[in-house]
C-alpha cells in the first residue's frame, strides 16, 4: 500500500514536470515586451532561452543547476561520514556567487556582443581559431558526462528507496532519462527554468519541513540533537572531521578546494548557459546578490545527515548517502515521502537537463558547424548530440558505471584548467593561444596524473589548484617567452578594453536585430571566424 500511494504521487508529478516543460515551447521567442527577434526558434532561443530570462528565471535556474541529488544524497552522506568538512560547499558556492557578481556580466556582455552562446564560442572567438572551441568542446564533454551520469543514478536511488523497492534502480535510471530528455530537447532552457520553478517550492518546502519535524520527531528539539552531538559525536563539528588528518579534509584542503571550487564554478559550462540567458548583466548583478540565500537549504541536509548516526548507526558505503531517505522512510507517511522523493528527484532532473543542453550546444556550435553541411542547422544537430549523450550516460550507468565514475574525480579539478584560458584570456589581451593552450595543458596533464595516483590532496591542499597555479605559471612564460599574435588572432579594441562596463537593458539592440535577420548560422560565423 505505501508503495502504492508514494510511487501514484511520484509519477503524477513526473507528468507535471515533462507538462511544465512542454508548456514552455509556447513562450519561446517572447521576452518582456513580446516577441523575440535574437534567433527567432534557433540556436539562440534553445540554448540560452533567448537571452531574455529575468532575474527570478535565472535566479531559479542557476540554483536549479548548482542544487543537485547531491544536496539530498550526498550533503547528508558526507554530514554521517565526515561532519563539518561538508560545509566547503556552502563556501565555494557563496564565494562564487560574489566572483558572479564581476564575471557573470563581463561573460553576458562579450557574449551578446558577439553572438555567441557558450564557453566554446568564446574561446574560438577570443583566440581567433574555430576549432579551438571544438577542442574545448570535447573536453568539456569529458568533464560533463561524468555529472549526468551521477544525476541518473542519485535520482535513480531515490525513485527505489521512495518506492519501497517497488521499483527497480533500473527502471529509475530511465525515468530520469526518458524525463529529462522529454522536455529539455524540445523547450531547451527556458523549459529547465520553468521546471526549476516547481522544483524550488517542493524543495524549499520539503527541506523546511524536514528542518523541523526530524529533530522534533527523534530529539524533542534542536537542543537535544545538538547536545548528543557535541557529548558524543564533536569530532563530527570541527575540521578535518570524522576520520581525522587521515581523511587530508583539514584547513589546507578546506580553503584551497573553496577557492579552486570558486573561481571554476563561474566558467562552468552550466553556469555559464545561465548567465547567457539572462536579459541583462543587471539582472546577473542582482542574481548574484539573492543566490547566497538558497544555500541556506544545504544545512538541512548537512545537519540531518548527522542526526541520523543516531536512529540509523552503521551504515557504510553507497549507503550512507541515504541517512536522510533513511530518516524519511522511517517516520513519514507514505504520501510525504512521496512528495519529497518528487522534490529530490527533480533535484537530478534540472541540473541534468542543463548539462545535457550544454553538452548539444557545444557540440552544435563549435563541432558540427565545422562541417559545411551542418552549419545552417545547428540547432537540429545539436538537440541530436542531447540524446546521444544521455543515452551514452545512461548505457554506462547500465553497463560500466565505475568508468564515468572516475572520470568524475577530475571533473571540476578539470574544469577549473579552463580558468587562465577563458577568464584571464578575457580580462588581459597580451595572452596568446601558445600560452593559453600550453598552459591547459600542463595543468590538465598534472591534475591527472595527481589524482589517478591518489595524491590528492597534496599536502593537505586541492591537487586542482596545484595544477592551476602550474597552468598560470605556464601560461605567462609561454605569452611572454613567445611572440605576440598577429593583429587578425585578436579580438577588436573595443571588445575588451573595459570587459567590465555595465551593460544594461538597451545595450546590443543592434545585435538583437542582426542575429533575427541572420539566424543561428550567420551569428556561428560572425561569432567564430570574423574578426
Amino acid at each position: 500500500m505505501n508503495s502504492t500511494v508514494s510511487t501514484t504521487v511520484f509519477g503524477v508529478f513526473m507528468v507535471a514536470t515533462v507538462a511544465l516543460g512542454l508548456l514552455a515551447v509556447r513562450h519561446r521567442g517572447k521576452g518582456a515586451s513580446g516577441p523575440s527577434r535574437q534567433g527567432g526558434g534557433g540556436l539562440a532561443e534553445w540554448s540560452v532561452g533567448g537571452r531574455s530570462l529575468g532575474t527570478v528565471f535565472i535566479w531559479v535556474l542557476m540554483a536549479g543547476e548548482s542544487y543537485t541529488s547531491f544536496s539530498y544524497l550526498g550533503a547528508a552522506g558526507w554530514g554521517y561520514n565526515y561532519g563539518a568538512p561538508v560545509l566547503y560547499v556552502v563556501a565555494y558556492m557563496s564565494c562564487g556567487y560574489a566572483v558572479g557578481y564581476l564575471v557573470g556580466p563581463m561573460l553576458w556582455g562579450y557574449a551578446r556582443r558577439h553572438g555567441l552562446v557558450g564557453i566554446t564560442d568564446m574561446v574560438a572567438h577570443r583566440y581567433g581559431r574555430p576549432w579551438a572551441g571544438a577542442l574545448i568542446a570535447v573536453l568539456a564533454t569529458v568533464c560533463l558526462l561524468p555529472y549526468i551520469q551521477l544525476q541518473i543514478t542519485g535520482m535513480g536511488v531515490v525513485v527505489s528507496t521512495i518506492s519501497y523497492g517497488a521499483i527497480s534502480l533500473n527502471w529509475a535510471y530511465f525515468v530520469a532519462f526518458a524525463v529529462t530528455t522529454a522536455f529539455v530537447v524540445v523547450s531547451g532552457l527556458r523549459g529547465s527554468a520553468w521546471v526549476s520553478v516547481l522544483k524550488d517550492v517542493l524543495v524549499i518546502g520539503t527541506l523546511a519541513f524536514l528542518a523541523v519535524y526530524v529533530p522534533l520527531h527523534y530529539f524533542d528539539g534542536y537542543g537535544g540533537l545538538l547536545d548528543r552531538l557535541v557529548a558524543e559525536k564533536g569530532e563530527w563539528l570541527t575540521l578535518p572531521g570524522h576520520g581525522g588528518e587521515a581523511s587530508g579534509l583539514g584547513t589546507g584542503w578546506f580553503v584551497s578546494t573553496s577557492l579552486l571550487n570558486a573561481l571554476t564554478v563561474v566558467i562552468f559550462p552550466t553556469t555559464v548557459a545561465g548567465y547567457l540567458g539572462a536579459r541583462s548583466g543587471d539582472a546577473l548583478r542582482r542574481n548574484a546578490i539573492l543566490l547566497p540565500a538558497y544555500n541556506v537549504l544545504l544545512f538541512v541536509p548537512m545537519l540531518l545527515g548527522m542526526a541520523a548516526l543516531f536512529v540509523v548507526p552503521g551504515l557504510t558505503g553507497a549507503d550512507s548517502n541515504l541517512a536522510l531517505f533513511r530518516l524519511v522512510v522511517d517516520s513519514l507517511p507514505a504520501w510525504a515521502v512521496g512528495v519529497v522523493g518528487v522534490a529530490a528527484a527533480l533535484s537530478s532532473i534540472v541540473p541534468m537537463a542543463v548539462f545535457m543542453l550544454v553538452i548539444g550546444t557545444m557540440w552544435g556550435r563549435s563541432v558540427l558547424s565545422l562541417v559545411p553541411a551542418l552549419r545552417a542547422r545547428q540547432k537540429g544537430a545539436a538537440q541530436i548530440v542531447v540524446i546521444v549523450a544521455g543515452t551514452l550516460a545512461l548505457i554506462l550507468t547500465y553497463a560500466a558505471p565505475n568508468t564515468l565514475v572516475r572520470l568524475s574525480l577530475i571533473s571540476y579539478e578539470g574544469m577549473a584548467q579552463l580558468v587562465p584560458m577563458l577568464l584571464l584570456g578575457l580580462v588581459w589581451r597580451r595572452l596568446t593561444w601558445a600560452g593559453a593552450l600550453s598552459g591547459l595543458a600542463v595543468g590538465g596533464v598534472l591534475v591527472c596524473v595527481l589524482v589517478f595516483t591518489g595524491r590528492d590532496p597534496v599536502f593537505g591542499v586541492n591537487a586542482g589548484i596545484v595544477a592551476l597555479a602550474a597552468n598560470l605559471a605556464v601560461a605567462l612564460a609561454v605569452t611572454y617567452a613567445g611572440p605576440a599574435e598577429r593583429g587578425d588572432r585578436r579580438p577588436d579594441a573595443d571588445v575588451l578594453a573595459d570587459p567590465f562596463a555595465d551593460l544594461g537593458e538597451g545595450v546590443g539592440e543592434g545585435w538583437a536585430d542582426e542575429e533575427g535577420a541572420e539566424g543561428d548560422g550567420a551569428a556561428s560565423a560572425r561569432g567564430t571566424s570574423a574578426r
